[in-house]
């Protein structure tokens, strides 16, 4: 379905006050621009989904389960980026073999949870992903919970680090209570900001009891539910939770032969292409010690404004000005070395 295809559906809905499949039709939408890489129309949209869900509740009487259940999710909600259902697969996934295998074997035993515990076999589900930015470790999150189709719960880790003594593991019991109570994955980014707690004005036992409510909780996660951290600063995580990490996968930059393959990926399989007589060599070797989302990025926007160049033509070729990305690989070297 297209845009005017949700629209369409949004206001028949709308007008029906059909409030259940006006909720599925703007969930639709979101997973559309966010496929469509319009993160910030899908982040506008999934705010006010949110916030129509609080206005519009029902009073509550005090002190009933359902207003504790209440609270809870609102506690909840507050250290939730977002809450969303992945398409993505292993096919869509450009690392290197090694990686993948381990993946696909990851995936493989989280999906065999009933079986494995005939046999009294404890479940691989907690996943550490490190590495340096854009090599893949969020679309890797995205992967697994796309082929083991869970929700998954992606972490504000921004507001679970707290200042106040005792918050952070507070914060930290609510994320994982939530784990316990759905089949859920668990998806907490930047997962050594955990270690900045050493920089507020607070004794070495506030680091050592929010590492020693990790570990706890880690104890009690659920077969059927997984954790995900990943980072781009392994050192800075305490070695006591890195042992406890079921598997712990490095994420690299992409050699010749992958930069090869992402490049094909973003072609679409051929609904684009490079120009027959371009030294495809050459490209892949200016692309060499960019990450995938560098590469992928110029890429992209190669393409865009290949086509913007032929808005105004009957007949537009989807072939890649390669002068273009090439400028685009450059600036993109450029803006890394300020950085």
């Amino acid at each position: 379905m297209g845009q005017i295809d949700y629209i369409k559906e949004i206001a028949k809905y709308g007008l029906e006050n059909d409030q259940k499949n006006l909720m599925d039709s703007l969930q639709k939408i979101i997973s559309y621009y966010k496929d469509s890489k319009r993160i910030n129309m899908a982040m506008q949209l999934q705010s006010l989904v949110k916030h129509a869900k609080r206005e519009s509740g029902q009073l509550t009487r005090v002190g009933t389960n359902h207003y504790f259940n209440q609270q809870t999710q609102r506690e909840i909600d507050e250290l939730v980026i977002d809450k969303l259902r992945s398409e993505y697969r292993l096919k869509d996934l450009v690392i290197d073999e090694d990686i993948k295998r381990e993946l696909s074997h990851f995936i493989r035993e989280n999906s065999s949870v009933d079986f494995l515990q005939q046999f009294n076999l404890t479940i691989s589900n907690k996943l550490l992903l490190h590495g340096p930015s854009g090599c893949g470790k969020t679309l890797a999150s995205y992967v697994i919970a796309g082929e083991l189709n869970k929700p998954m719960y992606i972490i504000n880790l921004g507001a679970i680090v707290s200042s106040k003594l005792g918050e952070t593991s507070k914060n930290l019991m609510k994320i994982f209570r939530k784990a316990t109570q759905e089949s859920c994955i668990i998806f907490i980014d930047e997962f050594d900001s955990i270690g900045k707690v050493r920089d507020y004005n607070q004794d070495h036992g506030e680091m050592k009891r929010v590492v020693n409510t990790i570990l706890q909780l880690f104890d009690y996660l659920p077969p059927t539910s997984v954790i995900i951290a990943a980072t781009n600063q392994q050192k800075m995580i305490d070695e006591a939770l890195v042992r406890r990490f079921d598997l712990n996968l490095r994420f690299e930059l992409p050699d010749t032969l992958k930069i090869g393959e992402l490049i094909n990926l973003t072609l679409k399989n051929g609904q684009f292409r490079l120009p027959k007589d371009v030294d495809l060599s050459n490209i892949i070797e200016m692309c060499s010690g960019l990450s995938y989302y560098s590469i992928q990025k110029t890429l992209i926007n190669a393409i865009k404004r290949t086509l913007f160049n032929q808005i105004d033509n009957k007949n537009i070729a989807k072939v890649v000005n390669t002068n273009i990305w090439l400028d685009l690989i450059q600036q993109e070297k450029r803006t890394l070395q300020k950085s």
